[in-house]
């Protein structure tokens, strides 16, 4: 799902830039009123997880790749404002150090993977266990649909970019995601599960 650079517009760039940059500064602002002590190691811990998840990636179409995402878990361990946070800085190194996902195209990388795969479907999460009455389903419903909306945004982005033909990148990559979505619901439920018989004072909300 990482975009490299040379992949988006110049228009595309800067819009997905700005917006990120918006996101990740409310992000901060409301985060520092939310966070204590208690879960800053716990956001490094999370934000190990999700670098080592997600370097575990392969190739799909238009020069992005697949892989785990981990964001709403992220979120529902340490709060949506920090987890959108946590997936930055992982968005951040993965780019820098590994070549991992392009430096123009962070801005991109940020909205799919951080803003809409962990702090949007954190609420779709929530609304789901209120409506369901069951969180479990409710976070599989929201693992899931955090690979396949990101996945889908990617698309949009490379398709307004003019990189790959809008129906053939939406089709492809909201198909192998929907896949990989699968394993992503999987691994949130058992590890939520895990979280909560161990220690369910750390679960956010």
């Amino acid at each position: 799902m990482h975009i490299p650079d040379g992949f988006l517009s110049v228009p595309v760039l800067a819009a997905t830039d700005i917006t990120a940059v918006v996101a990740v500064g409310l992000a901060l602002r409301q985060a520092s009123k939310e966070l204590d002590e208690k879960q800053i190691p716990l956001m490094g811990v999370t934000a190990a997880f999700v670098f080592g998840a997600q370097m575990l990636n392969f190739p799909i179409v238009g020069g992005t790749s697949g892989h785990v995402l981990g964001g709403l878990l992220t979120a529902i361990l340490v709060g949506p404002n920090a987890a959108l946070i946590v997936m930055t800085v992982v968005l951040i190194v993965q780019a820098l150090l590994f070549n991992d996902g392009g430096v123009l195209a962070l801005g991109a990388n940020i909205i799919n993977m951080a803003a809409i795969g962990s702090w949007c479907c954190y609420w779709i999460y929530r609304w789901l266990a209120q409506l369901l009455k069951n969180e479990n389903i409710a976070a599989a419903i929201s693992a899931w649909l955090s690979v396949v909306l990101g996945a889908v945004a990617c698309a949009l982005e490379l398709a307004l970019s003019g990189t790959v033909p809008l129906t053939v990148v939406v089709p492809t990559m909201a198909a192998i995601h929907a896949v990989i979505g699968l394993g992503e619901a999987l691994v949130t439920v058992a590890a939520i599960v895990f979280v909560k018989k161990l220690k369910p004072e750390i679960v956010h909300g």
